[in-house]
């Protein structure tokens, strides 16, 4: 904005699940707030020829993280799909109790027609 870097999303296709799209981080400046803009960085990058066969989209979310729940379910609605939700990395078994429990959120199948422009 203005050259003005006010958002930015990391992934990456997993080499045992090509089909996918991990989403590691999103991150959105205060100026690109309630503009819609993480979901639209997301729907760009699935858009790309680079990401044609992928079907699902993970990530990983803790409890607490209540925007990119937001994010992730209202993608999940905008594609007229499913949001899957399981523990992933425990908090005691994992982080010995010093990180929240880490949550897979994994969307899908999504098809090519409902992503957003």
């Amino acid at each position: 904005m203005e050259g003005k870097v006010i958002g930015w999303v990391s992934g990456y296709r997993p080499p045992s699940e090509p089909s996918a799209l991990f989403i590691w981080q999103v991150a959105v400046g205060q100026e690109g707030r309630n503009r819609k803009l993480a979901s639209g960085m997301i729907n760009t990058l699935l858009r790309r020829s680079s990401q044609q066969g992928v079907n699902h989209l993970i990530t990983t979310i803790t409890d607490d993280n209540h925007a990119s729940w937001a994010l992730f379910q209202g993608l999940a609605r905008d594609w007229n799909t499913a949001l899957e939700r399981q523990a992933m990395f425990d908090s005691e078994t994992h982080f010995a109790g010093t990180s929240a429990t880490e949550y897979m959120a994994r969307i899908g199948p999504i098809k090519q027609r409902n992503i957003k422009d």
